[in-house]
């Protein structure tokens, strides 16, 4: 009798998984890529069969790949997206032209590597998913497939494709108990995606991360793209439907165009950081297009004016305001921040606070909490959520009023209630919370659901 779709995420979460893990050593006895490639050759190599662009980085990882596989579907490219943490159901990580794999495809799958994977007891949730993922591809007939990073770079599962481009986001500090304490650390590990010969495309970064960087691509004779010397960038205008953009390409004598002049782009991705990441994206198309793809302008256009990303400050709805993001650093944090003060001037914000134990919890609470009205903390269904006392116990430093509610949910509504209709609340500090708070705000309001996993 086939497997069903729940038997398959039992089998999925039976495995070593670190997504939950609060202590491990990002090294090579833990994190070893002959586990996944021996499985994907058992498979027939399916990441063989299609192209890749390949993104690491600490910040805007996630929005920069799901802005290329929005543009690369708008130019008619049948296209993959692999990504991670997910928030609603594990189904998202893997999605062809922007439909997430079917359930019952995704437990056929899980029912043919599993025997496979037997083979090795060592091996991980995502390095499995990663096979999944990748043999879902192959067979779906994809033409390219944007690949995130799920932790690092160097030792990551994802790090066995050959892509057309190796694409890194702006680095910052998270995960240091794991990657590194200095940037140079972090950076080197994110540099790990650098292959032979393969361009580099790189967000604005921090002069000690940056020399990591250009050093790795010297060595590997990568040619590097920087985004911030590609493009220059201005928003002209934005409201809690989205924002407008000019992208003017730098003539500079780079590889790139350097010629590209983009008046009234869109995106429904609000904040100055997406502007950041849509120079990255373009940048990366123009490496695209010098690889044999073709992307026309209207599809560049196109593509930033339809691409959907959940919980990057998603504004769910007004009276009051209700925002979920997934701040879950320091760096994302301050981007919260200085997102609600362009978008909501004047408005202090009720938040509805649950961070992961792992996080620097002192510093994100220094972004958040002095803007803010007053404070719910919860703890979120995550195996590693702080505990919602110790968050109010080191918040005491501040005067922002705090109470602890049993949950994210219970919270979403207290704090709904509180606020009244002008106000406004926002849900962060983990992609969980945000996950949780979405799900009760829709439920609340009666909204449609998105595919949620079986509890």
């Amino acid at each position: 009798m086939p497997i069903t779709y729940e038997d398959a995420l039992r089998y999925m979460y039976s495995l070593t998984n670190y997504e939950v893990k609060s202590t491990f050593a990002y090294a090579p006895q833990f994190f070893d890529l002959g586990r996944v490639e021996h499985l994907l050759a058992s498979l027939g190599n399916p990441h063989h069969r299609f192209r890749t662009v390949h993104v690491a980085g600490t910040k805007g990882k996630g929005s920069t790949c799901a802005m290329l596989a929005s543009i690369l579907q708008a130019a008619g490219y049948r296209t993959g997206l692999y990504t991670s943490p997910h928030l609603h159901s594990f189904r998202e990580r893997i999605q062809v032209n922007s439909a997430l794999i079917p359930a019952d495809e995704f437990a056929v799958l899980t029912e043919t590597i599993q025997p496979l994977a037997a083979q090795d007891k060592e091996l991980t949730t995502f390095e499995v998913a990663t096979a999944l993922a990748f043999q879902y591809f192959a067979q779906a007939g994809v033409d390219v497939a944007v690949v995130e990073v799920g932790l690092g770079g160097r030792l990551d599962a994802t790090n066995v494709v050959s892509p057309l481009v190796s694409v890194i986001t702006t680095i910052g500090h998270d995960h240091m108990h794991i990657l590194g304490h200095t940037l140079a650390e972090i950076a080197a590990e994110k540099a790990g995606i650098i292959k032979a010969g393969v361009p580099v495309v790189i967000a604005p970064q921090e002069p000690a991360a940056l020399e990591v960087i250009e050093h790795t691509c010297l060595q590997k004779g990568a040619p590097l793209h920087h985004a911030s010397k590609d493009w220059q960038w201005r928003g002209t205008k934005h409201s809690l439907a989205g924002q407008q953009f000019t992208m003017t390409g730098r003539r500079d004598g780079s590889a790139n165009s350097g010629d590209s002049h983009y008046k009234g782009l869109c995106t429904p991705l609000l904040g100055k950081h997406q502007l950041r990441n849509a120079a990255v994206v373009l940048s990366t198309v123009e490496c695209l297009q010098s690889s044999g793809l073709s992307i026309r302008h209207d599809a560049v256009r196109q593509g930033l004016r339809t691409v959907v990303w959940p919980a990057r400050f998603e504004v769910l709805g007004a009276n009051p305001y209700f925002v979920v993001d997934g701040a879950h650093n320091v760096d994302s944090a301050r981007s919260l921040r200085t997102t609600l003060r362009d978008y909501f001037p004047g408005l202090q914000p009720w938040l509805v606070l649950a961070i992961l134990s792992d996080k620097d919890i002192p510093a994100i609470l220094r972004q958040l909490l002095p803007g803010a009205q007053g404070v719910f903390f919860a703890r979120s269904h995550h195996p590693r959520a702080a505990d919602p006392h110790q968050l109010q116990q080191e918040a005491r430093r501040y005067s922002t009023p705090a109470q602890v509610v049993e949950s994210v949910s219970l919270a979403t509504e207290q704090a709904t209630i509180r606020v009244g209709s002008g106000g406004l609340v926002v849900a962060t500090g983990s992609f969980s919370t945000a996950s949780e708070a979405r799900e009760r705000w829709l439920r609340l309001h009666q909204r449609p659901l998105p595919p949620l996993d079986p509890s």
